[in-house]
């Protein structure tokens, strides 16, 4: 870890800005893969945020708000898992890409926000222009993963939005499987033309 992650880790922005201003690089990762912006963005720290994006060059911003650590997550998944909707509409208003998916399963902010039933989140993130009918690389809509959750206003706002082919779950494996498997396997199907001596067997 940088001084810079550890000016952001104990959440002391002044210090922060002052190794900015001496060229401290926004960029370097942790063993984790985090950058400082990353560490402000799970922290919660709105004004650690703020001085590390004020700070960093306007070619620089994008990449640093689309770099994922090394779990997948960008700086929007991570306040999104924390629920801190503040970073959130401040990280979309520079330009974060609400569509962003993690790379081991394909969940956006959105899926993620269904995942907490983060109501107020989803509502957020709709208003910004998430998707609702991006799916996972399991094939899962934001919509269909609130089947079996209790918060029936979340769903029912992704209904109105959801394409219709997106709302129904997905048939599972085993049911596919099942129904094109044959009832009986070859050594238990059943024969009645057995003939022995040139006489059919009786069963």
């Amino acid at each position: 870890q940088t001084p810079l992650h550890l000016a952001v880790i104990t959440d002391q922005p002044e210090i922060t800005e002052h190794l900015l201003k001496a060229g401290c690089d926004l960029e370097i990762r942790d063993f984790r893969g985090n950058t400082p912006l990353h560490i402000a963005c799970q922290q919660g720290s709105l004004r650690s945020v703020s001085v590390l994006t004020q700070y960093c060059q306007p070619h620089h911003l994008l990449p640093v708000l689309q770099a994922a650590n090394y779990n997948g997550h960008t700086c929007l998944h991570l306040a999104s898992i924390q629920g801190y909707l503040a970073i959130v509409e401040y990280l979309l208003s520079l330009g974060a890409d609400v569509n962003a998916q993690e790379p081991c399963n394909g969940r956006t902010a959105l899926h993620l926000a269904v995942d907490l039933q983060n109501s107020d989140l989803v509502s957020l993130l709709v208003k910004h222009g998430a998707d609702v009918n991006k799916v996972t690389y399991q094939g899962y809509s934001p919509y269909q993963l609130t089947w079996g959750r209790d918060n029936s206003s979340i769903q029912e706002q992704l209904k109105q939005l959801t394409t219709a082919e997106l709302q129904m779950l997905p048939e599972s494996e085993d049911e596919e499987s099942s129904e094109s498997e044959p009832e009986f396997t070859e050594d238990e199907l059943i024969y009645d033309d057995c003939l022995i001596g040139g006489r059919q067997l009786a069963f």
